[in-house]
């Protein structure tokens, strides 16, 4: 069984992080610190929350004066990798919003060794002005790292993230900076502002669309930024997402001899179907399905799975065979019940085939 990821930040690790501090600051108290930070309630929290309480111990272990703290932490950050960084990240965000001109620079000094994108978004909420015009700013950079912050730490969803309700009600303010990244060398910037997107999107379909429009044909690298960018309107059978791909013709396949291989399935089984297309005149097909899993609440929830892209010539026939796991794992627990394949073929559904998820 795999490790848990909280224990990024165990005792031990604490420990490690302490000692680095003392190399640095000799008046850091090791022992106290590690004392503070691991106590009773410890072992219960999850990695972010154990982040937290490390920065906000580091509050009463590093000098009062905010500026010498920050000194402090510039000399060690570099001895650092991993999640272990966030915590650096997170006592800025709590403790140096009224030292503006100190900790927005040490963010984008600190980004290269983790990224900013969570403790960037407290000063957003605080100065929504003045931070969105140093985003701005980043966007231009010549670092990667700078520039990725620049998107990335105003996602309107950024998982486990401090919440940006506004952008989700009026995501303009982002679109400057999208637009400076729109074909941005760096696929570590390009897969942001893809996930930008993805975000708008949620909440803002039309505006996406409007984008994706306007971006898509004129490189190479923003036609993979729309195409990510608009993943989540492709699941869901966007017409005019899938138009712009030239997937909007689901009549141009046929599809034949689906079937699925057994219609009762143990528990940690495999579903495993297949089909035949066959084109009836040259086109594009996006070849997809969705499983209606069975909730403990005894409702159905799908989910939709990519099999293939492909270009068709006019009577071209392709046999698909596909395998999918029922197995229970971290973000999919399977409850026993009738569960449902269907299959889609640009954003339509050809076929549905119901099937028994049983306790073995």
């Amino acid at each position: 069984m795999p490790e848990p990821i909280k224990n990024m930040l165990s005792p031990t690790a604490i420990k490690e992080f302490a000692e680095a501090i003392k190399l640095v600051y000799v008046e850091f108290d090791i022992d106290g610190f590690c004392s503070a930070v691991a106590d009773n309630d410890y072992d219960s929290l999850e990695l972010m929350a154990r982040g937290r309480k490390i920065s906000v111990t580091l509050g009463k272990f590093l000098p009062a004066k905010y500026e010498d703290a920050i000194t402090i932490i510039d000399k060690v950050i570099s001895k650092f990798e991993g999640f272990a960084v966030y915590s650096f990240f997170e006592f800025v965000a709590m403790f140096g919003l009224e030292f503006w001109d100190v900790s927005v620079p040490a963010l984008g000094r600190y980004t290269q060794y983790f990224s900013s994108e969570f403790a960037v978004r407290p000063f957003i909420i605080k100065d929504e002005k003045r931070m969105m015009a140093q985003m701005l700013e980043w966007s231009k950079s010549d670092n990667e790292h700078l520039r990725r912050l620049s998107s990335e730490g105003c996602r309107p969803a950024l998982p486990w993230a401090v919440g940006l309700p506004k952008y989700k009600k009026d995501p303009s303010p982002i679109l400057p900076i999208l637009e400076n990244l729109k074909a941005d060398s760096s696929l570590y910037v390009r897969k942001s502002v893809a996930n930008n997107l993805n975000d708008i999107s949620k909440t803002h379909p039309e505006l996406v669309i409007e984008i994706a429009k306007r971006w898509y044909g004129t490189d190479e690298k923003t036609n993979w930024i729309v195409k990510h960018g608009l993943r989540t309107l492709l699941k869901k059978s966007n017409p005019d997402a899938l138009a712009i791909f030239g997937l909007g013709n689901a009549d141009a396949v046929d599809v034949s001899d689906f079937v699925i291989s057994n219609s009762t399935i143990e528990w940690g089984g495999d579903l495993i179907f297949s089909f035949v297309i066959t084109a009836k005149q040259d086109t594009k097909a996006r070849l997809e399905y969705g499983i209606d899993y069975m909730k403990a609440n005894g409702k159905q929830n799908r989910k939709v799975f990519q099999i293939s892209e492909i270009p068709l010539k006019e009577g071209q026939t392709k046999n698909y065979t596909r395998k999918h796991a029922l197995a229970d794992h971290s973000t999919r627990k399977h409850s026993a019940g009738t569960h449902a394949v269907t299959l889609i073929v640009n954003g339509q559904e050809r076929g549905t085939l119901a099937f028994e998820l049983v306790k073995n």
